[in-house]
Formats: C-alpha cells, sequence, structure tokens
C-alpha cells in the first residue's frame, strides 16, 4: 500500500538538479516496492554510465522497466495501488519521440488520457530546459518547445508539482 503520494507528481529541475533523487526519495517514504519506469537509451559510454549511477543510487526495493517509446503502455500495464511508479524521464522520452519520427502531439494527448485512470500513483522527472537562451538550431528549438508544451500539460493534470534547484524542492502545486 502507497501513503503520502498523490495520483499525479511532476518533479522538475535542471540538469544535475537533484530531481531524480528528490522524486526516488518520494516514492522511498510510500512505499516498499516501486517501479522505474527508464526512458533512457544507452547509445554511448557516458550514458550507459548515467545510467548505472541511476541504478545504483536507487538500491533495493526497485524494479526497473525501459520503456524509451511506449512510455503509455507502460503505465497501463504496471501501474498498481500498492506500487508506486516513477518515470525518468520526460525530456528523454521526447527525445525518443523526435528521433524515432513519432506523432508527437498524439503521444502527448494519448499520456494525458491515460493518467486519470491510473491504478497507482506515478511521479514524472522531466528537465526544465526553457530557461535558458533560445537555442541556435530548429531540432533544438523543437525539442524545446515540445518539453514546454509536455510539461504545461502534465503540470495542468498533476496533483503535486515541484521544482528542484540545487537539491532543493519548492512546491509549485499541491
Amino acid at each position: 500500500m502507497t501513503s503520502g503520494l498523490t495520483p499525479v507528481t511532476l518533479v522538475l529541475g535542471g540538469a544535475r538538479s537533484g530531481k531524480s533523487a528528490f522524486a526516488e526519495s518520494l516514492l522511498e517514504a510510500s512505499s516498499p516496492t516501486r517501479l522505474y519506469l527508464a526512458t533512457g537509451q544507452a547509445w554511448d559510454e557516458e550514458m550507459r554510465t548515467r545510467i548505472a549511477a541511476h541504478r545504483d543510487r536507487r538500491g533495493a526495493g526497485w524494479e526497473t522497466i525501459e520503456a524509451p517509446v511506449d512510455l503509455v503502455q507502460a503505465l497501463e500495464a504496471h501501474a498498481r495501488a500498492e506500487r508506486p511508479v516513477l518515470v525518468d524521464c520526460l525530456t528523454l522520452w521526447v527525445t525518443n519521440l523526435m528521433l524515432g519520427e513519432h506523432d508527437i502531439d498524439a503521444a502527448f494527448e494519448k499520456l494525458a488520457a491515460v493518467l486519470p485512470g491510473l491504478k497507482g500513483p506515478v511521479v514524472f522527472v522531466s528537465n526544465e530546459v526553457g530557461l535558458g537562451i533560445v537555442p541556435e538550431n530548429a531540432m533544438a528549438r523543437a525539442f524545446r518547445d515540445h518539453a514546454g508544451r509536455l510539461h504545461q500539460l502534465i503540470a495542468g493534470l498533476a496533483d503535486d508539482v515541484f521544482f528542484v534547484a540545487a537539491g532543493l524542492p519548492l512546491k509549485m502545486k499541491g
């Protein structure tokens, strides 16, 4: 049985802000068993090292399922009342959708539609990428714009929203 988590939580922050560790702590405080839906893909050695560090930090009590593109299907199949789900992270999911030339708007709509019917709490982690300068190339600008739209969509549906900077969470909603 989970306790203390609302049905949908969004945790935003910059790179190395502490957002993943904060999100993990929310789930660890709520249940002895937790599910980690990983959207990252290890395309190079640096990313393999990052993924290994995340796994090592989490330790026992976590099951990991990779869902680089089929996030909605994974949520529908694995969300349960007794085991909260952590999705880390939405911006990597956006990257995977873009690189796979998927219909991004349809994917966002599908994610939004599934959230009210999930059988257990879910915490989304995502990188806030819209606070910096305007990127110089079209793909980077499209990524920033997609991420911003997705964050607004999920934040609007979320019960709790946090922004993490320097390891410190700021509750923005809830």
